[in-house]
C-alpha cells in the first residue's frame, strides 16, 4: 500500500508539475496572470492530498469542502494535461514541419495567453457539462425470457443498480433521487451489485442512509452483493450499515428468492485474503440445495471471467464497477481490462448486463458516460 501510495502520489505531482510548468510559461508576457495561476493551481493541487489526510483524523465541513473541490481538480488535471500535450504535439510537429503562421512567435505576440485562455476555457466547459451531466439519471430496460420455470410466476421485475458510493461526494440527495426512480419503476426485487457505500460510515450517516433506504418498495425484497469498496472502507462496518437500512447482503451465498429463482452474491475478490481461494459459483449454489429447477441470478461486482458463470448454468450476471469509464478516455482503456465494460452480452445461454452505476466515484463527473438504474423484465418458460 505504500509504494501504492508513493507512486500514486509521484504521477500526480509529475503532471500538475507539467501543467503548472507549461500555464506559466504561456502567461509569461503578464506577471500579475502568472502570479495569480500559479498560487491558484498550486494551491489546488494541493487541496486532494490534504483533505484526505485531513479527513483520515477528522470529519467535518471543512474536510468535505476540501475533498469535494479537491476530486474536482482530478478532472481539471486529467483535461488540463491531455489539452496542454495536444498543445505541446502541435508545437512539436510544427519545428519539424513548419505549418503555423510565423507571426504567432513574433516577439511581443500574445500567442501565449490566447492559447491558455482557449485551454482553460475548454477544460472548464467540459467539466462544467460532465458535472451537468452525472446528475442526469437514466432507465435502460431489458427484457430477457429464460428458459427455466420460476415456480408459479411468468414474469418478474428485477431493478438494479451499482455503484452509488455514498459518501462525502454522493450524498442523501442522490440515494432519494436514487430509491424514488426505482419505486417508479414498480420492482418485484431490488438488486444492489456493490460500492453502495464509498466511506466509512459513522452513525449519523447510517441513519440518515437508513431512513432513505427503507421507502424502498419490493415486494420480493433488497438484496446486496459487496464491491471493492465497502472493503476499502471497512467491510464489516459498511455491511452491518447496509443490513440496518433493510437490505439482504449476501457474501459467497445463494438464497431462494420467494420460491422463483435462486439469487446468488459473491464476495469481491478484493476482499479476500492472501492465499485465500475464491469460491466458485458451483460451490456457492451448493449452499441453497439447487438443484437445477429455478433460474439462476449472479450479483458480481467486477465483471471477471465471464465464462464461470455460463459454466455453472447461470442465467443472469449482474455486475457494475466500470461506471462506463465514467470519464472520457477511461473507457477505452477499461475496453482492454474487461470483455464487457458496458451494457448486455449473452454467452451461450447466460445473459450478462454491466451497468454503470447510479453514482460517481472522484469528480462527480461524467463524460462519455451516463449514471443509469436498470430495469430487467424477466419472462419464464411456464413447462417445468
Amino acid at each position: 500500500m505504500l509504494v501504492f501510495v508513493a507512486i500514486a502520489l509521484s504521477i500526480y505531482g509529475l503532471i500538475n508539475f507539467y501543467i503548472g510548468r507549461r500555464g506559466a510559461q504561456a502567461l509569461a508576457s503578464n506577471p500579475g496572470a502568472r502570479r495569480i495561476f500559479l498560487i491558484l493551481f498550486v494551491g489546488l493541487a494541493l487541496v486532494f492530498p490534504l483533505g484526505r489526510i485531513l479527513m483520515a483524523f477528522a470529519r467535518g465541513w471543512l474536510t468535505s469542502i476540501l475533498v469535494e473541490v479537491g476530486t474536482f481538480h482530478l478532472a481539471v488535471m486529467l483535461y488540463g494535461f491531455m489539452a496542454v500535450l495536444a498543445v505541446d504535439l502541435v508545437r512539436l510537429a510544427n519545428a519539424f514541419v513548419p505549418f503555423l503562421p510565423r507571426g504567432l512567435f513574433d516577439q511581443g505576440a500574445r500567442t501565449g495567453p490566447v492559447v491558455f485562455l482557449a485551454v482553460a476555457g475548454a477544460v472548464a466547459a467540459t467539466i462544467v457539462a460532465g458535472a451537468w451531466n452525472a446528475t442526469r439519471l437514466r432507465t435502460v430496460d431489458l427484457d430477457l425470457r429464460l428458459p427455466r420455470k420460476a415456480g408459479t410466476a411468468d414474469r418478474l421485475t428485477v431493478v438494479a443498480a451499482s455503484d452509488l458510493h455514498l459518501g462525502t461526494l454522493v450524498g442523501p440527495s442522490r440515494l432519494e433521487k436514487v430509491v424514488e426512480c426505482m419505486n417508479a419503476l414498480k420492482p418485484d426485487v431490488v438488486l444492489f451489485a456493490g460500492d453502495i457505500v464509498d466511506e466509512t460510515v459513522t452513525a449519523e450517516i447510517e441513519a440518515e442512509l437508513g431512513g432513505i433506504m427503507r421507502r424502498l418498495r419490493a415486494p420480493l425484497g433488497i438484496y446486496a452483493a459487496p464491491g471493492n469498496h465497502e472493503f476499502y472502507s471497512g467491510l464489516e462496518r459498511n455491511l452491518a450499515c447496509l443490513r440496518s437500512c433493510g437490505i439482504t447482503v449476501l457474501e459467497d451465498q445463494a438464497v431462494r428468492v420467494a420460491g422463483a429463482f435462486i439469487l446468488a452474491g459473491r464476495r469481491d475478490p478484493s476482499s479476500l485474503r492472501q492465499g485465500e481461494r475464491r469460491l466458485a459459483i458451483s460451490e456457492i449454489l451448493a449452499g441453497a440445495e439447487f438443484d437445477g429447477s429455478l433460474p439462476i441470478v449472479v450479483l458480481d461486482h467486477q465483471p471477471l471471467h465471464l465464462e464461470e458463470a455460463e459454466k455453472a448454468g447461470v442465467d443472469l450476471q449482474i455486475s457494475g464497477h466500470t461506471h462506463d469509464g465514467q470519464i472520457f478516455p477511461i473507457d477505452l482503456i477499461n475496453r482492454l481490462i474487461y470483455e464487457l465494460n458496458w451494457g448486455y452480452l449473452r454467452k451461450g445461454d447466460t445473459h450478462y448486463y454491466v451497468t454503470s452505476g447510479a453514482g460517481t466515484w472522484g469528480p462527480p463527473v461524467r463524460i462519455g458516460s451516463r449514471a443509469e438504474i436498470v430495469r430487467i423484465r424477466l419472462s419464464f418458460d411456464k413447462t417445468p
